[in-house]
């Protein structure tokens, strides 16, 4: 597991707690994937009902809350490929 799905594994548990109830995969591209659900995140490639994809810099920058996920979206850095509801309950719960 590379060093950024690691800390990016760490920042999401931090940042969520147990505040999300979906099943949610964030794929960073060119580093790897992270499942998140209700037991938190964790390094992983399943199946999920929804998958975002961004960039290492753009995930990081969702993250510290220096851009919002529904701007990164509308912008074309984050694609989402799924149930917009549970991609939406995840980017409230980042925000």
């Amino acid at each position: 597991m590379s060093n950024v799905i690691e800390g990016a594994v760490a920042a999401l548990n931090q940042k969520l707690g147990d505040s999300f109830d979906g099943n949610a995969k964030f794929v960073i591209e060119d580093e790897g994937a992270i499942m998140v659900d209700d037991s938190g995140a964790r390094a992983g490639d399943e199946n999920a009902d929804v998958t975002l994809t961004a960039s290492r810099e753009t995930f990081e920058a969702m993250i510290s809350g220096e851009m919002n996920p529904t701007s990164a979206f509308m912008s074309g850095q984050l694609s989402i490929d799924g149930d917009m509801g549970t991609a939406m309950k995840l980017g409230s719960a980042l925000s």
